[in-house]
């Protein structure tokens, strides 16, 4: 099923109930980094887009750190999710390079790579063995002493006893990523309404098109589901065709300092929990981030806000004099194995574009090429980890 095919300039953001009776090629449900990623490609390709969402690009994707790290954050269980990161870390450079240029917004891409850091022997020998699976897949990472690591970061405690670089690594701004996706999308006439989506349109079905909570009704001859952790709650699907997410709160913490106080990404175990640490370009640093089985409650909270700043200053212990400038806290969409569920759903006219826990950001532009990039066969093997129809047979 192909969403694709570049049409010129969007409206602002307008209510949907302007729109009532209206219609599209392709109607997004969901304005986040995905949901925006994935009408921005359709567009390009020259199908009328709608994108419908209360507040586009304020939910998940606002309280992200913008890690682009498939290798620093792999796991032993997790090698399919790690190829599809690679896949969408490949394309990011020229992501980037082409959503600037379209959209005139510089989104803060840089590669500098993780560094990845242990204060114990526990936590040395443990990093020591995920440097050696991560050589056994031939990827790229370098073993490093305590005082090479503080000479790759200056600014990390004394204390660090050791570490290794993912150098392929890369991070970029997640905010300014959604907001120059806006402005791309508004230069290609795809409209961005603010509403809710409360259920589809349907005729012998097939999905048709999107209701709006305020009555609006929005045809389509495709609908793309990419409402993060919202996208289990959609009215009017079969159980089967329901994607299985739940919410996964996470907290973070922004602080301003001058630019260059910190050069690069780093992570490090610290008091049994991951800690991260993500600068910009113009000084600010991101802490991040809390995991919380919470609902979708998204309440800021004292405790976790005292845990990111303990865990930080034990990292980088300058990091307590900086200017406190934002809080934030999103809900990740998390899914039963922690693989996305992108592609067809099983329903003709519905694709799914969600689930992708904490790598919404690293995996939208391969979401995008999935959804809306046409046929590829080289995208097929990527295409079968993350099927919606992996999920089918438990409702059968």
């Amino acid at each position: 099923m192909d969403v694709s095919n570049a049409l010129p300039g969007a409206a602002p953001t307008a209510p949907a109930a302007h729109v009532a009776g209206s219609s599209s090629d392709v109607v997004v449900v969901g304005g986040g980094v995905i949901g925006l990623s994935v009408a921005w490609r359709a567009a390009q390709r020259g199908r009328t887009v709608t994108v419908v969402d209360p507040a586009p690009g304020s939910g998940a994707s606002h309280a992200a750190a913008g890690m682009l790290a498939p290798v620093s954050e792999v796991t032993y269980t997790e090698e399919p999710l790690l190829r599809l990161g690679l896949a969408s870390l490949a394309r990011w450079p020229a992501f980037a390079a082409e959503l600037s240029a379209e959209s005139g917004m510089d989104v803060d891409h840089r590669a500098e790579g993780t560094l990845d850091v242990a204060f114990g022997s526990d936590d040395l020998a443990a990093l020591s063995e995920m440097a050696g699976f991560l050589e056994k897949l031939s990827l790229p990472v370098e073993r490093l002493t305590g005082r090479e690591c503080r000479r790759a970061e200056p600014m990390l405690a004394p204390s660090v006893r050791g570490g290794i670089l993912a150098p392929g690594d890369a991070w970029v701004d997640p905010r300014r990523v959604t907001a120059a996706l806006l402005a791309a999308l508004s230069r290609r006439g795809a409209r961005v309404l603010a509403g809710r989506v409360a259920g589809l349109l349907s005729e012998g079905g097939a999905v048709r098109g999107v209701r709006c909570a305020d009555g609006a009704a929005i045809g389509a001859e495709q609908v793309v589901l990419a409402a993060g952790a919202w996208s289990g709650s959609l009215d009017g699907l079969p159980p089967e065709v329901l994607p299985p997410v739940r919410p996964v709160k996470g907290q973070i913490m922004r602080l301003r300092g001058a630019p260059g106080f910190l050069g690069r990404c780093v992570r490090g175990i610290v008091h049994g929990s991951r800690a991260y640490l993500v600068p910009r370009g113009d000084g600010e640093i991101v802490l991040g981030a809390t995991q919380e089985e919470m609902g979708f409650d998204t309440r800021v909270t004292a405790g976790a806000l005292w845990e990111l700043l303990r865990d930080a200053r034990e990292l980088v212990p300058g990091i307590t004099e900086l200017e406190v400038v934002d809080l934030a806290a999103g809900l990740r969409p998390g899914t039963p194995d922690n693989l996305p569920v992108i592609g067809p759903s099983g329903m003709d006219g519905l694709l799914l574009a969600t689930g992708h826990h904490r790598g919404g950001v690293l995996l939208s532009p391969l979401t995008a090429d999935l959804v809306s990039g046409g046929p590829d066969p080289d995208l097929a093997p990527l295409a079968a980890l993350c099927s919606p129809l992996r999920f089918a047979e438990a409702h059968r």
